[in-house]
């Protein structure tokens, strides 16, 4: 919590999240163990589906379906990575559920508005941290 104001400190300490119950957190956590379990198994069905593409069966396509069938192997080699990237993140807002500090901004260290986390569980940084970083 270094570097945090004394404000965002407090209402960590008394609430565990800032503006957040625990009924409301235990919500946001079943949220985030769903979406992990449902990614997971959308990674494991992709990694099947890519491990089956036999590089003979491209034999004797003309340009076109070779260059099409290597379009759609990209396509859900990049869905993969998404969704992995994804897992990754739900799994830190979970840590930052334990750690206590879900709903506070990592770079300005104030609240993170509850809106912003109903709508987007995995957000890190506030809508002006946010904004800030995109512009960069």
């Amino acid at each position: 919590m270094a570097g945090m104001t004394r404000a965002a400190k407090t209402a960590i300490e008394m609430d565990g999240a800032v503006g957040w119950t625990g009924g409301e957190l235990s919500e946001v956590r079943k949220r985030l163990k769903g979406e992990i379990e449902e990614l997971n198994a959308e990674v494991a069905r992709s990694e099947s589906q890519i491990a089956s593409g036999d590089i003979s069966d491209s034999a004797g396509d003309d340009q076109a379906d070779a260059g099409a069938k290597t379009y759609e192997r990209e396509r859900e080699i990049a869905l993969t990575l998404n969704a992995r990237d994804l897992v990754a993140q739900n799994e830190r807002a979970l840590a930052r559920i334990d750690a206590g500090t879900y709903g506070v901004c990592e770079s300005c260290h104030k609240p993170i508005g509850k809106e912003r986390l109903q709508a987007f569980p995995r957000a890190t940084l506030c809508v002006s941290c946010k904004q800030r970083e995109e512009r960069r």
